[in-house]
């Protein structure tokens, strides 16, 4: 949490950058002291301190000195370990497991519920209107965009998934507003997702990213008012396929999936019971026997 509020910081006004400093300076204090002293140590108003809160994602100073105890207090039982050349199968196994389960609970304390309800929000009322629901990934992300698109449509509602950057931009194109473009970035650094996510925003699409904090998609995020979920981790990619990540961004799927298949109502659970019954006939149904033609 602490992290990606560092993060943020170059992409918030001057005055809430003074009141993030302070954060980062003492949080175990910014997490107990009242709104006034807060505001008088760092010479801000305080409803610049309430605005800093919902500006990183949170529904007010309440919200965040909730998280915020939860992070300084609680921590994460697990650190990230990494992995070297001469690891044995034995240390692989403990290693890359507990880096996914390190990276899971720090999500978990870490995790903006603001951002997840404007998403769910976002995608809910584009199944209802009948609008679009576009993913967009490369590389890596663009399994993760394939996921999602996989769960999405059992919904009912429209959906398609693009790892190519030319069909991205010519599939951002012919958004419009009512339709969602949700962009899943490990870097945050591809010049072809960025492009997407700027086309559908003019053309007035919301857009809903998935990347790390402080990255160029997450700052483009955050200055033009669209939906960031945060995903960070320690994770070294340069010496390895990124795992972790890909973990989080279908992690944050299944979170996001569930939110709009509860906001839907009986409509997709009926839909999704349909599909299981009909895949369940054709998986266990018995070839008819073949007749031979008497000699």
């Amino acid at each position: 949490m602490l992290d990606r509020i560092k993060a943020c910081i170059p992409a918030l006004p001057p005055a809430e950058q003074r009141v993030a400093k302070l954060l980062l300076a003492d949080p175990r204090s910014f997490a107990t002291l009242p709104v006034s002293e807060l505001a008088e140590r760092s010479h801000v108003s305080k409803p610049t301190v309430v605005r800093f809160c919902r500006s990183i994602g949170y529904d007010g100073l309440a919200d965040f000195k909730l998280k915020l105890a939860g992070t300084v207090n609680e921590g994460v039982p697990f650190v990230h370990r990494a992995v070297d050349e001469d690891d044995k199968p034995g240390d692989l196994i403990v290693k890359v497991i507990d880096n996914a389960v390190a990276a899971m609970l720090k999500f978990r304390n870490d995790a903006v519920g603001h951002a997840f309800d404007q998403a769910i929000g976002a995608l809910t009322a584009a199944g209802q209107a009948g609008k679009r629901i576009e993913f967009y990934g490369v590389g890596n992300s663009g399994i993760v965009a394939q996921d999602a698109q996989h769960k999405f449509f059992r919904l009912g509602v429209h959906t398609i998934a693009s790892s190519d950057g030319h069909v991205q931009v010519m599939s951002a194109t012919m958004l419009g507003p009512g339709d969602c473009a949700v962009v899943f970035s490990n870097s945050g650094r591809s010049r072809d997702l960025i492009d997407a996510a700027d086309i559908a925003r003019r053309k007035g699409a919301q857009v809903i990213v998935i990347t790390a904090s402080g990255s160029v998609l997450s700052q483009w995020t955050l200055s033009h008012n669209q939906i960031l979920i945060a995903a960070d981790h320690p994770e070294d990619a340069d010496r390895y396929s990124p795992m972790v990540s890909r973990l989080l961004h279908l992690l944050i799927v299944d979170v996001l999936t569930t939110g709009v298949a509860l906001r839907l109502g009986p409509a997709p659970r009926a839909h999704l019971q349909e599909i299981k019954r009909n895949l369940r006939a054709r998986r266990y149904a018995l070839p008819e026997p073949t007749r031979r033609d008497p000699q």
